[in-house]
């Protein structure tokens, strides 16, 4: 894709987010990794329903101001973008939203990790609750470092939620996909609870995913979570 492809795809995700309230006011913020080492990131302090392919920032590796609007500053959040793609040369965009059924297991400190829907088994995996961080500062970037290698999705301890993938369309389909997931299951909490997939047809599940799906990105196989972010023994 081209510069200008990737700035339209960039807003054009930016616009979905904000028409399916994932995020409020200035919330979230969207980047693309680019040919040259490049990333295009999206502004500090901008509605995504305004975004234009104008008001979009061009930085380097080292978050460096390369191309942009005069007035407008990159996302606070860029080091954690930046550690995203440090940690995952795979990756190629990162989206960072609020939406509300994720983030309100994010809020709770509950992770995602029943096993219980085929879609979400294949696609993404558990979910984990990183631990909590002060916004805009190294503490994010550093607590969601180790979650990396295994996963493409996380949910960020009372604060929101976060995805990778080697394009923007694949990153912008997996927070889709996470808050369908969650959407689904704190309905079956409300009707008594999940019936989570046996192992062994999970196992089945798995090798789908890597030999006939072929999905790309990180999986973390089977793995279980206690509530906040302490992974189980």
């Amino acid at each position: 894709m081209n510069t200008h492809e990737v700035k339209a795809q960039i807003c054009d995700v930016c616009h979905k987010m904000w028409q399916l309230g994932w995020v409020a006011a200035n919330d979230g913020n969207v980047s693309v990794k680019m040919p040259d080492g490049t990333y295009w990131i999206t502004p500090s302090g901008l509605s995504k329903s305004f975004i234009t392919e104008d008001k979009l920032i061009r930085v380097d590796g080292d978050m460096n101001v390369l191309e942009g609007p005069e007035g407008y500053k990159p996302s606070s959040e860029m080091k954690m973008h930046m550690r995203c793609y440090k940690e995952r040369p795979d990756v190629g965009a990162v989206v960072h939203a609020h939406p509300p059924t994720a983030t309100g297991f994010a809020v709770a400190g509950k992770p995602l990790d029943e096993y219980s829907m085929i879609e979400t088994v294949i696609a993404i995996g558990s979910i984990p609750v990183t631990p909590y961080g002060t916004p805009s500062t190294y503490e994010v970037p550093d607590h969601i470092a180790p979650y990396l290698p295994d996963h493409d999705v996380l949910l960020l301890e009372n604060h929101g939620a976060l995805t990778v993938g080697c394009d923007l369309i694949t990153a912008y389909y997996r927070m889709e996909t996470l808050e369908l997931y969650a959407k689904i299951s704190l309905t079956a909490h409300l009707l008594g609870g999940a019936r989570e997939i046996e192992k062994t047809e999970i196992n089945k599940l798995l090798d789908l995913r890597k030999n006939y799906y072929k999905v790309t990105g990180r999986h973390p196989g089977y793995k279980k979570y206690s509530d906040k972010h302490h992974e189980e023994e």
